[in-house]
């Protein structure tokens, strides 16, 4: 029976094998302030691939923190994944945006 305790402990800590290696944190960014953590996620030089990748970024240092997180740190952790979501949807809304005035002339009278 203990092996099979073993197992399911092991299967619970997936996240304790995720090896890749695409954002790049500045060391301690995750003990920072909500809006500092959402900037930085934000911003190309930690997320090359935008802040949607920063966004996971941040949901797996949650996942991989685990129970070992303070309700503090939880309660921050969150209020950054909900302002990287705004950082997020903005960019979407001002992207579609675009794409759709790309092809139209303007019309401004000198």
């Amino acid at each position: 029976m203990k092996a099979r305790n073993k197992k399911k402990n092991a299967s619970k800590r997936w996240v304790a094998r995720v090896t890749t290696d695409s954002t790049h944190p500045q060391k301690g960014l995750f003990t920072r302030s909500a809006a500092t953590i959402a900037n930085s996620l934000a911003s190309k030089k930690v997320s090359p691939k935008g802040p949607s990748s920063g966004m996971r970024m941040l949901n797996y240092f949650i996942n991989r923190a685990g129970k070992s997180l303070t309700a503090e740190r939880r309660r921050v952790l969150e209020h950054a994944k909900a302002l990287l979501s705004k950082k997020i949807k903005t960019n979407k809304i001002r992207d579609s945006a675009n794409k759709t005035n790309r092809g139209r002339k303007s019309h401004a009278t000198a």
